[in-house]
């Protein structure tokens, strides 16, 4: 049997899925109506790197650096952009709009031990990753115990 680490953020992040789902069904005037105007929201993954660095990953396809903004202010990052459709296809021509285009902004709340003056991101491929270095003075110190005779 394999034994599974109980992880309270990963439930409640399944129930605020389902929740989403469940609202976002309830309030669509038709599918296709909100596949052309729904708000978008780039899915994104943090996890700890291991080497002292918090890393946030953001899907951003067809956008380019000057689209994305990154703030970080009052231990919180704030990501924010346009995700826009090309210009050169005319709405009229389509078939099939499932992409979903627009403004977005989304922000997160950075533990205090992040050094915001170090923050630095690499946008490659479609994909925005912001690595939040800890600081110095938070890092884990290994203190020698020192024994007297």
């Amino acid at each position: 049997m394999t034994l599974v680490r109980w992880d309270p953020f990963r439930e409640l992040s399944a129930m605020q899925e389902r929740m989403n789902r469940l609202f976002g069904e309830a309030y669509r005037p038709g599918e296709d109506d909100v596949m052309r105007r729904g708000a978008w929201v780039p899915p994104v993954d943090i996890y700890d790197a291991g080497n002292h660095e918090l890393v946030i990953k953001a899907e951003l396809p067809d956008m380019t650096k000057d689209d994305i903004e990154i703030v970080v202010a009052n231990n919180s990052l704030t990501l924010r952009g346009e995700k826009k459709m090309d210009s050169s296809i005319k709405e009229e021509s389509c078939h099939r709009i499932e992409r979903t285009y627009g403004a977005f902004s989304r922000s997160f709340s950075l533990p205090p031990t992040v050094d915001a003056s170090k923050v630095s991101a690499d946008y490659k491929n479609g994909v925005l990753t912001i690595k939040l270095p800890v600081r110095e003075d938070a890092k884990p110190k290994q203190i020698q115990v020192r024994v007297q005779d």
